[in-house]
């Protein structure tokens, strides 16, 4: 069945931009070659949903450019359902310039979005038929961060999905500099954060959100929200999990020898544990998976190449188990 006709599983909004990735090391303004992708941390996890077999619509908007064309050409290559995708005529497709990097460190990331078609996203965009008709919505701080309009968005979906008993993930990936304050940025993504059945933040970010620097503290503060659990990404060292039933506990991370670009990384994460968890696999499945997808994005440049495909993860699945065999 064709992932542009059938029912959704997944549903996620967000920004797409033009990724223009260094050829070469070195100071932005001094690079002369770079690569062209595409980049959005809900668009990241939308690509890696689809190459494991599920049905995932996107919705946005893309300016009436050639990097709009872009944009619409990968989904259409990634087999994402597009139909909720608008072509504004008004306003343009944002881009962004990313360093290359070759010592495992974070590239230097240069964006260029004001004002762009996807941050003019409101609730006029709002589809109930098509939104309501997934099974699970994914969403991450990225999109509530460029308006009030997307904002308010943001939050209608994930109202109307939890009315309507569907699950919701919510992966905070903060971005200060979009919001008018950090306190406003805390506000809203613990707000949202309240409205989702799991909640993706990585260390740091928990931190900046609750004011908790321990994965336990930070998990009990969603929980005590209405969260039905609570996922800490803890880098190198895998991830650790509380549940609102008390089920808690540390799942190691996936060993890299050769760190090439770290953006991604998170978002990989989310693609193991949202998958595995819409499988009905359990929870230290779900962050083993996280674990391993998380691992794979990190060896190569750009933010979605590394996502496998669901032959490829059955694959890296069992080398990883027999390279634990090994070390056993």
């Amino acid at each position: 069945m064709n992932h542009q006709t059938a029912a959704l599983d997944v549903v996620t909004y967000g920004e797409a931009m033009t990724m223009f990735v260094a050829a070469e090391t070195g100071d932005l303004a001094r690079v002369g070659h770079f690569t062209k992708r595409v980049a959005g941390a809900d668009l990241n996890v939308a690509i890696g949903l689809s190459r494991l077999g599920f049905k995932v619509g996107w919705m946005s908007r893309v300016g009436h450019d050639s990097f709009g064309r872009y944009v619409l050409d990968v989904l259409a290559a990634e087999g994402i359902d597009a139909r909720r995708v608008s072509i504004d005529e008004r306003y343009p497709t944002g881009f962004q310039l990313k360093s290359k990097c070759d010592d495992g460190s974070d590239p230097a990331v240069e964006y260029f979005r004001k004002g762009s078609a996807a941050s003019h996203l409101s609730i006029d965009d709002f589809d109930a038929d098509y939104v309501l008709g997934a099974r699970h919505l994914h969403l991450t701080g990225v999109a509530p961060a460029i308006s009030a309009t997307s904002r308010e968005l943001a939050f209608h979906m994930a109202q109307e999905m939890r009315k309507a008993g569907k699950t919701i993930s919510f992966d905070p990936n903060l971005r200060p500099t979009l919001w008018p304050s950090r306190e406003a940025m805390t506000e809203s993504l613990n707000a949202l954060a309240a409205l989702a059945d799991w909640v993706l933040p990585g260390v740091s970010e928990g931190l900046t959100l609750t004011g908790y620097a321990k994965p336990e503290d930070i998990a009990a503060f969603y929980l005590d929200r209405g969260s039905k659990g609570v996922i800490v990404k803890l880098g190198a060292h895998g991830a650790y999990f509380r549940t609102a039933d008390g089920d808690q506990g540390i799942v190691p991370g996936v060993p890299v020898a050769n760190v090439v670009d770290t953006v991604g990384a998170g978002d990989g994460f989310a693609v193991g544990v949202v998958s595995a968890l819409l499988e009905g696999r359990d929870v230290r499945h779900a962050l083993a998976r996280g674990n391993r997808i998380g691992a794979l994005a990190i060896q190569v440049i750009g933010d979605s190449e590394g996502l496998p495909t669901r032959a490829a993860l059955n694959e890296y699945e069992i080398q990883t188990a027999q390279a634990a065999l090994d070390v056993a």
